[in-house]
């Protein structure tokens, strides 16, 4: 035998030897020195851009008042707001406010509507970890999809806390889909969102199956916050490696508690991962490799195929969380929104 190759398999029989015994032992955290990430060459200008901003300035803030909370909150959405005549130009489309059920809706139709989109319809759920981005501040990511895919695109302005927690966002997009289904067929409809928006997506589903609602044809849930507790891996491993939720004991845990407002935290309409996805309509999950919510999407993903149903998973070098929706000029931005409409067309009756 040659003897390069004798070495090989003896130094493989010592590490299947090493990890054997190992695994017989009581399992034990790991410490991982200190390092340093570089910004990786393999993503493109624009990611790269958003890999280097530093650590969330407000990823460890705790309001300890409904007034902090609201204060946080009109701050945020002030800067986004902003951004939204650009974007509804940029993608060339026309935005509608209504209300459905009694709950405010944002109807965007693009200019360029195509053909076989006519009678579909997109329904979106924003994020912000169910107290962020009210009113046109959760409308971005609506708009990217009816640009992208050149569909219509209906954006749910559900009620937060701390005025309304749990499980009032939850019933405004289930009260909203009760009336969808009454003038347009669930196998031309879709469901999708980013983070909040993602798990709520599979919440909504959760929620329909209970009450025996018709289902939409396909489903998006992005980087879902699947588990509102600290659970899964990428929650360690990633912790301070994502420059935008950062950790979990920040403002994450606090937002994850005022929101369930009292409820057992893994209660599956709450943390849908702990649901089951029996009977649930082909999905597409979106995640990034710095992604603290990375294990949120693979376990939901996993959870999927386990019960039978069709689920893609697209994981893309180097980003942060959701930073797919930051910037509409990025290549990835772009990928991102034509894979899920494609899944859609695919997914969705003509």
């Amino acid at each position: 035998m040659n003897i390069r190759l004798t070495a090989v398999l003896m130094i493989a029989a010592g590490s299947m030897t090493h990890f054997a015994t190992a695994a017989e032992t009581q399992p034990a955290a790991r410490e991982v020195p200190a390092r340093t990430l570089p910004v990786p060459t393999t993503v493109s200008p624009e990611i790269q851009r958003l890999i280097a901003v530093p650590l969330s300035p407000t990823w460890n803030f705790h309001p300890t008042s409904a007034a902090q909370w609201k204060d946080m909150v009109a701050k945020s959405a002030a800067g986004i707001t902003a951004q939204v005549p650009g974007l509804l130009a940029k993608f060339n489309v026309k935005r509608e406010q209504m209300q459905i059920a009694g709950v405010r809706v944002y109807l965007m139709t693009p200019n360029s509507l195509a053909a076989r989109n006519r009678d579909r319809l997109l329904v979106h759920i924003h994020g912000g970890g169910y107290v962020q981005f009210p009113g046109e501040a959760g409308n971005t990511e609506a708009i990217m999809m009816a640009g992208f895919a050149h569909a219509k695109v209906l954006s749910i302005d559900y009620r937060m806390p701390p005025d309304f927690p749990y499980p009032a966002a939850l019933d405004d997009v289930i009260a909203v889909w009760r009336e969808l289904i009454k003038t347009h067929d669930p196998k031309k409809m879709a469901i999708f969102g980013t983070s909040t928006g993602g798990g709520m997506t599979l919440a909504v589903v959760l929620r329909a199956k209970a009450e025996h609602l018709p289902l939409p044809a396909a489903t998006a849930p992005g980087t879902p916050w699947s588990d509102l507790t600290k659970t899964g891996d990428s929650y360690f491993a990633n912790e301070m490696v994502d420059n935008v939720l950062v950790g979990y004991e920040g403002f994450l845990s606090d937002a994850a508690k005022l929101y369930a407002n009292g409820h057992d935290l893994k209660d599956p309409f709450l943390s849908p991962v702990y649901g089951d996805f029996q009977g649930f309509p082909p999905t597409i999950l979106t995640s990034g490799t710095r992604d603290l919510f990375l294990s949120n999407t693979v376990r939901v993903h996993r959870k999927l195929r386990e019960a039978g149903v069709e689920a893609d998973l697209n994981v893309y070098e180097g980003q942060s969380h959701a930073q797919y929706v930051f910037d509409a000029d990025a290549p990835e931005t772009k990928e991102v929104f034509t894979e899920i409409a494609r899944f859609f067309d695919a997914h969705l009756a003509k």
